[in-house]
């Protein structure tokens, strides 16, 4: 075997030039006070200088071909990535809080996600089937509903179905239309978030927290006394490390046998060119669904004496998924072709405006009537979240609660976790959109449907949550 061959080395070499740009990436986090004002997550600045230099230096330097290659292998970390991190969260046993919030409040928390999905997706088909028919008919009639993809649930999920529009709908730079929503969420939910929080601190609403409140000790339990030993005949992280692959390798079994039964004939032509895209699409969920079923294994061996320790360790499979989204969010960011959106740049600038200023207004409105006695750290929490993800939304939050008093992280926790659950025929809809422009306002009819249902939910029965 020749060690010195490219292709034994390049998967090495592109991890590399991924993590000097997240070292680079973090110190300039760090050092530059703009930078470190804007709260703009590690990931996302090194994503974007990755942009930059790839789309000028290494493409001027290697050409065209090379930026393909290296624009293939970055989607493929982002495709992976975001199902691995899924795993990792979904094997994680039941955690304890400080604080306890009534049960039905996970609906509500979970029916709020979900009903800006709605929002940002109704609100995009609009727009994108207006510019398509007027001004900018090159644009995909159906882009709209990458809006609650790239916004909602960050770039993994935008790759994924903006590839599926791309390569069985005819979507030209359909991918990057996803992967480039998914980065304008991240400014919006930095950028307009740090300004929404300026203006609650000149309201008075809430305080600055002071450098005393920053330094809070927090004792995270890393440890359970009936897990494994820390470093045994096998490291403990190793165990953790291995469950994640081993759920992977489960789902992809799961999702080729299926593919192969589809394309047998089941379902016909409907199958074949759009249910098999969007289980491939969806790898992160079925890998999410069946790391639930595992964690309940597990517990099912515990009660019968099967299974006389816990494998999986909280702490450190938090660890993986932070690890494996970091690698996601800057993969993904350097992914996007900026060729692709030469023509695009107007209907998409007014996409992400609209959905960004609507799902800012709605978040303020809905979080004031669900979450009366802290409205504003929920506010900042959801909408963090709901434009970027999980991280930008805790990192907005902490700014106003940074020792977790009042239930707003806990909201985001449950609320994702029944928003699964809710929002899955969303992710049906959003496979059906693209079929035709009478499937398109099918689905567009559906989702105001939803919307209008989900609304009047939050707004006339939520709980009302009372301070305690």
């Amino acid at each position: 075997m020749d060690f010195t061959n490219f292709d034994l080395w390049s998967g090495v070499l592109h991890f590399s030039v991924l993590s000097i740009l997240l070292l680079l990436g973090n110190t300039l986090r760090r050092k530059v006070p703009f930078l470190k004002r804007s709260l703009l997550p590690t990931a996302v600045i090194a994503g974007f200088i990755g942009l930059v230099l790839k789309e000028t230096l290494f493409a001027s330097m290697f050409g065209d071909a090379a930026v393909e290659e290296v624009n293939g292998f970055f989607s493929m970390v982002t495709y992976h990535t975001i199902a691995l991190g899924f795993i990792a969260l979904g094997l994680k046993v039941h955690e304890t809080y400080k604080f306890k919030t009534k049960r039905k409040q996970s609906i509500f928390s979970g029916l709020i996600i979900v009903s800006t999905y709605l929002l940002q997706g109704f609100i995009g088909i609009v727009l994108s089937l207006f510019l398509s028919y007027t001004f900018f008919p090159q644009l995909f009639s159906g882009a709209g509903m990458l809006l609650p993809m790239g916004f909602g649930q960050g770039p993994g999920q935008a790759l994924n179905i903006g590839t599926i529009y791309e390569n069985s709908h005819g979507f030209v730079g359909g991918s990057t239309f996803g992967l480039a929503i998914a980065s304008f969420g991240f400014f919006w939910g930095a950028i307009i978030g740090v300004l929404y929080l300026n203006r609650l601190y000149k309201s008075g609403a809430v305080k600055k927290r002071t450098v005393q409140d920053s330094k809070r000790v927090s004792m995270q339990e890393i440890e359970s006394p009936d897990e494994i030993p820390l470093a045994e005949s096998i490291d403990k992280f190793t165990i953790q490390v291995t469950l994640v692959l081993f759920v992977y390798g489960v789902t992809y079994g799961f999702m080729r046998g299926i593919t192969f039964f589809i394309n047998g004939g089941l379902f016909g032509d409907f199958g074949a060119s759009t249910v098999v895209p969007l289980i491939w699409g969806f790898n992160f969920i079925i890998g999410t669904l069946f790391a639930i079923a595992f964690k309940k294994l597990f517990m099912v061996f515990r009660k019968y004496n099967i299974m006389n320790r816990q494998y999986p360790n909280n702490f450190m499979l938090n660890r993986i998924s932070g690890f494996v989204f970091d690698f996601m969010i800057v993969s993904s960011i350097t992914a996007i072709r900026i060729e692709d959106l030469k023509h695009l740049w107007i209907p998409f600038l007014i996409l992400v405006f609209a959905v960004g200023m609507a799902t800012l207004v709605y978040i303020i409105f809905i979080t004031k009537r669900v979450y009366p006695d802290y409205s504003e750290a929920a506010s900042l929490g959801m909408f963090g979240m709901l434009t970027g993800t999980a991280s930008t939304g805790v990192i907005l939050l902490r700014e106003v609660d940074p020792n977790f008093e009042t239930p707003a992280a806990n909201d985001l926790i449950i609320g994702s976790t029944t928003a699964i659950f809710f929002g899955f025929p969303i992710l049906l809809l959003v496979g059906i959109a693209p079929i035709s422009i009478v499937h398109t306002l099918i689905v567009l009819g559906i989702i105001g449907v939803l919307a209008a249902i989900a609304m009047s939910v939050l707004v006339y029965f939520n709980p009302k949550t009372k301070k305690e």
